[in-house]
This record gives C-alpha cells, structure tokens and sequence, in this order.
C-alpha cells in the first residue's frame, strides 16, 4: 500500500506533466504547474493567517479555478477545506462559520464581514496572494479531514459532515468513479455540494482534466464534453431535463463519442427521463450512485443493470443497508420502510459539528429515506420521512408526485408540499415552475390524473416563475412549506 498526501500525490503529477491542464473553467486555465505555485503562494498566506494542521478554512466561492487553488492550497497547510455557497445569506454564513470556529473565510461576500466571528480573518472574492511569496514546496502536511462540506438538512439549521477520511492518496488502488488514466471530467454542478466536491477532487487527484462551469447551462455542457473530450462526466436529474429539452438539432449537433460514463445522483430521477438517455446515449454509459455525505453506504447501478429493474437505485457496493419499520424491526424484501446504513470500517465515515445522527443499536444510522429491496437485492426509494405528506390517513410522497409532474413538456421544475387541512390533516400542494397560460390546472390535473392514484392530486397548484431546484438538484421543501405557512 503505498500512500502519500494530497499536496504530495498533486506535487507528484505536476513534476510527472507540468504543463498537463488540471482546471479549466471557461476560459480561464491551470496547468498542474500553475495549480501547485497559486496554491502554495496561498497556503503560505493561510499560514501567515494562523492557519494550521486540523483548522477550518471556509471557502465560500463558485465555481472558478479560483476554487481550487483554496483547496489545494488548504490541503498543504494540513488545514480542512470547508464549502459554502458563495451566495449564502451573511448570517447563514456566518452561523457556519462560527460553527467551524474557522480561522480563515475565502471569498467572504459584502455584508459578512461584520457578522463573522472575531476569530475569523477574511480574504475577499477575487483576492490573489501577494506574488512575491515564494511558491517552492511547503513542509508536507496532511489535513486530518479532507473536506467538511455542510448540510441543512430538514431543520434548516446548519451542519457539518466532516470527513473520517484524512487527505491521503492510495496509489495502490483503482481509480474511483469511473475515471481512467489522461481523462477529463465534465463537471456542471456547484462544487460547495458534496457530489460535485467529491467528483472534481477525485478527478484531479487521479490525474484527469477538471472541466467546469460557473453555473449549470446545457448547451454549454455538452459544447464542453466535445471541446475538451471529457469522458466521465457528472449530472443530476434536473440538468438532464434540461439538456434533453434542447431542440434535437441543438443537442444532437455535438460530439459526445468521448464519453464512456454519465453519472447522474443527488435526486430521484423519473423513469421516463432515464430512459430517454439511455436512448440516447447507450444503457452502457449510464450509472447512477445513492448515498449520503455521511458515506456509510453506497449503492450503484449501470444502466444495462436498471432495464432490469426499473426504477432502482442498484445493489450496496459499500457497507451494508437495511429496511426497517417504524420500531426498527428488520423488513423483508417487498416490504416499504426506513433505510438504515452501517459501514464495515473500524474508522467512523464522518463527523457531525451541529447535530447528532439518528440510530439504531449495532451501529445501524438513518439518513430518513423511505425504500424497500427486491428479492434480488436492489434498492428503491420513496421520500424522506420529513417530507410525507399524510392525508386523510394515505401517505403520499412528495417525490412521486413531482416525477409525475416532470413528465409534462412545460413544467420546467416542481416541488410539493404538504399545507394543513382541518378535515384531512394535510393538502398535497404543487408549486411549478411554468407558464398557467401554456397548461392550466385542469389541465395539468388531467395530465397527472393518467398517472397518480387520485388520492395523490394535488389539492391546490402553484405557478412561479424561477427555479425550485438549484444546480445540484437540491430543493428544500421545508423551507418551502415554511415560508407559505408564514405567508
């Protein structure tokens, strides 16, 4: 087993092909070379900052190349690489911060600064380490945690999800998802999310090309794929919506015979939508991954795999899973209950900072999705828990509907709620993203009413006119319910 850390395994492949393109966003470029000088010139800040072995440096940045210089240059300085978003609220932000207790925020936006912890020095969007500082190799370090993204989960406060994973490269294993020796990675999603992190990091360390967007569009993301011929690429279900309502002479006008393997994650993806890719592109390049940050268990499926079994979420090819009912008995397969995971490592897979995991004995945790096996053993989900809609005594999972809802050519995004009902305790109610005047709720009634029980109708529809998901795919319902409750 020969490992090494991050900032050694990055120094090794910039000696290997320093003019190799590590980064590339747009048109801004970074070589391996110019990756290792801009981060070490950085880490040497950091240091001058009082940033050390196991401190918390937030990065609140988008997606640039920018945004991977202040991780590498975290990783040599032994610090942890925490994201936000770069357009969080300054008191969300600062809540995180001062949960990290972080020595260092880069790319603190207007308006934070004076909300910050004292403790906490800024450096601003846009700033550049002073030239002058050397960028010759720094003492090897190894951050204790090599990432430390967070989560708001269904109470809206904020968490951390530290890594149990110290930053260390093991040359001794295969690459990891998907990726191949000289390849490059489409990346479209925003990398202050867990998947979109772990896909660009694990790609560079491996050697790829990291090929990224500021902000998810889908003809940019496939005129990427061509222009550079990346052959992994990452996706979540609402920008394959996306990409797929291009016109087809739009979408079928690029060259996409480099790419081997599409993940797409993150969020349920309707079965009508998975087909067409697979369509498209071949049910051989398709993969799709379930797991949570927490990483105590993972499953996978390939497209050829899925044909077979429609609608799943693939077999566990980490740790182990298991449905259980409400008093935690173990569930036979066929049979709807709580998913609960345990890793088969001696080491813990995370660390919550601002919340504690919900458990089972034996080591058994919940992220609070809904699902059952078949006799095969392949997963399905539901919902979450937090997110049922109980009505006139019928659970209703909001996922289902809104899959539903997908299917219709304008609806562009949806998200559904529940809202209190004196008489049934809840009301099923749909907000879309669409145009009333191009498909009016009778009508969009009479489009879900040939695939919902009619139990499951939404009792009310909502029309808006931006988007209910952000580019990872992400919706947070409870915000959602909890701003029309106040309302």
């Amino acid at each position: 087993m020969a490992l090494m850390s991050f900032p050694a395994r990055l120094e090794s492949l910039a000696s290997e092909d320093p003019d190799r393109p590590a980064v590339t966003c747009l048109d801004s470029s970074l070589t391996r070379r110019q990756l290792q000088s801009a981060a070490t010139r950085l880490g040497r800040e950091l240091q001058g900052l009082g940033v050390g072995v196991g401190d918390y440096v937030t990065v609140s940045l988008p997606n640039s190349t920018d945004w991977f210089v202040a991780y590498v240059a975290c990783w040599m300085v032994g610090a942890i690489p925490q994201p936000t978003s770069a357009k969080l609220p300054p008191r969300e932000l600062a809540a995180i911060v001062e949960l990290a207790n972080s020595k260092v925020v880069i790319g603190a936006p207007d308006g934070s600064v004076d909300l910050l912890p004292p403790t906490s020095k800024t450096l601003p969007l846009g700033h550049q380490p002073d030239p002058s500082l050397s960028d010759a190799p720094l003492p090897d370090a190894t951050s204790p945690a090599w990432k430390a993204p967070t989560s708001g989960g269904s109470t809206g406060r904020p968490k951390l999800i530290v890594s149990g994973d110290p930053a260390v490269y093991d040359l001794g294993l295969p690459f990891p998802l998907g990726l191949q020796q000289g390849g490059a990675l489409m990346m479209p999603g925003p990398l202050y999310h867990n998947g979109p992190a772990v896909w660009a990091c694990q790609a560079l360390l491996a050697g790829n090309h990291v090929v990224l967007l500021p902000r998810f569009d889908a003809e940019s993301t496939l005129a990427s794929i061509e222009a550079h011929r990346c052959d992994v690429a990452y996706m979540v279900p609402t920008m394959m919506k996306r990409i797929l309502r291009l016109d087809d002479d739009v979408r079928l006008g690029f060259d996409l015979s480099s790419l081997r393997v599409v993940w797409h994650l993150a969020e349920p993806c309707p079965a009508w939508l998975k087909q067409a890719w697979i369509d498209w592109l071949g049910a051989e390049r398709i993969f799709e991954l379930y797991a949570g940050t927490e990483a105590q268990a993972v499953t996978t499926i390939t497209g050829t795999e899925w044909l077979e079994h429609r609608g799943s979420v693939g077999r566990v090819t980490t740790g182990e899973m298991k449905i259980c009912d409400d008093d935690g008995n173990d569930l036979p397969a066929g049979k709807e209950g709580e998913v609960w995971m345990r890793s088969e490592r001696k080491e813990p897979t995370y660390q919550y900072l601002g919340a504690e995991a919900k458990t089972l004995d034996g080591g058994w945790e919940s992220l609070g999705d809904i699902g059952w096996f078949d006799a095969d053993g392949y997963l399905y989900l539901g919902d979450r828990v937090a997110d049922m809609i109980l009505s006139g005594g019928a659970n209703i999972y909001p996922a289902e509907v809104e899959h539903a809802l997908n299917e219709h050519p304008d609806v562009h995004s949806c998200a559904v709620i529940g809202l209190p009902n004196d008489d049934r305790g809840n009301d099923v109610h749909a907000i879309v993203e669409a145009d009333e005047a191009a498909i009016a709720r009778p009508d969009l009634l009479s489009f879900l009413a040939k695939r919902l029980a009619a139990y499951k109708l939404p009792r009310s529809v909502e029309y808006v006119d931006n988007p209910l998901r952000d580019d990872a795919g992400k919706v947070r319902r409870s915000v959602l319910r909890s701003e029309r409750l106040s309302a």
